[in-house]
């Protein structure tokens, strides 16, 4: 049985190969590393761009696609008969719940405009102070999965206090359901988007959503762009209302002539919240545990069911 991985050093990450496979660094889309015949499990490489799906009809014998990223949407309704997708959940948590984090206090803070004075040469102390603070804040997280939990372990210290909401309620677990959003929100200083992008959460935050914040409330999207919808976010934000942090955007990249760059009350950063050092070792750890699974006959985990 051979293995394809995306990264040369991933084969030294993934622990003990079961005994009879072969594992094969594919880097190089153009060229492959051996006949494809016998490839039964693939790692894609980490937020690949352009028709990601591609290399799916080359791959004969293929019966598990391992991402290396949380979300799933690309892959999603793409994968042949038989073909089982499995995410990264649990790798990207330390990772983006620290961009987080440092989104939420830099906006708060205002260390963007500290920046951008810098950059003047400025001691813009009369200009930047008194800061906004994260101490008392309510901090609402659309997204109570892992990264979620972390997020949430990592605010705790500053005094917050959380409402958390995911897809379905789970009352024995003090998590609302989607659809108490519009009651929530209104009583919200941080809203936090940590949601997978599915059909279900496409253009979730709408107009109605962001009118539902109260006036200097801060969003943070550290889920995918589609989650919001930019017109509305633009529109929104240019009134100069709310504040934002966003890690995604829709388009994506960002266009050069867009409105959101020249917004001061938005921070962008360009999709890095999950790539830090520590990604690929968390990553091909994950890889060769479900290659392992795999091996023994095992039930893999991180499948894949409805976009999630």
């Amino acid at each position: 049985m051979k293995v394809w991985i995306a990264h040369e050093a991933g084969t030294a990450l993934l622990g003990e190969v079961p005994a009879g496979v072969t594992v094969e660094p594919w880097t190089d889309p153009g060229t492959m590393p051996s006949d494809p015949a016998g490839v039964r499990f693939w790692v894609p490489p980490f937020l690949a761009a352009g028709d990601v799906g591609a290399p799916l009809g080359r791959l004969p014998d293929l019966a598990v696609v391992q991402l290396l990223s949380a979300g799933a949407d690309a892959w999603v309704g793409r994968m042949p008969p038989g073909v089982a997708l499995c995410d990264a959940r649990g790798v990207h948590d330390a990772g983006t719940a620290e961009w987080v984090v440092t989104a939420i206090l830099s906006q708060l803070r205002n260390f963007p405009a500290m920046a951008r004075a810098q950059a003047r040469r400025e001691w813009a102390y009369a200009d930047v102070t008194p800061t906004d603070e994260l101490t008392g804040k309510r901090v609402l997280i659309v997204g109570a999965g892992s990264i979620g939990a972390a997020v949430q372990a990592r605010l705790a210290p500053f005094e917050v206090t959380f409402t958390l909401v995911a897809r379905t309620a789970r009352p024995a677990e003090g998590v609302h359901g989607v659809a108490d959003l519009p009651r929530l929100l209104p009583e919200a200083d941080v809203v936090v988007l940590l949601v997978p992008l599915t059909a279900a959460t496409r253009g979730m935050v709408d107009a109605a959503f962001l009118a539902a914040m109260p006036d200097g409330a801060l969003l943070v999207n550290a889920a995918r762009g589609p989650v919001a919808r930019t017109e509305a976010l633009v529109a929104e934000l240019a009134s100069g209302r709310l504040r934002a942090a966003l890690d995604v955007t829709d388009p994506e990249p960002l266009p050069t002539d867009h409105p959101l760059w020249e917004l001061p009350n938005v921070l962008l950063t360009p999709h890095v919240a999950g790539s830090v050092r520590g990604l690929l070792p968390r990553a091909y750890r994950l890889v060769g545990e479900q290659l392992r699974r795999y091996a023994a006959g095992e039930p893999l985990r991180n499948t894949v069911v409805d976009g999630y």
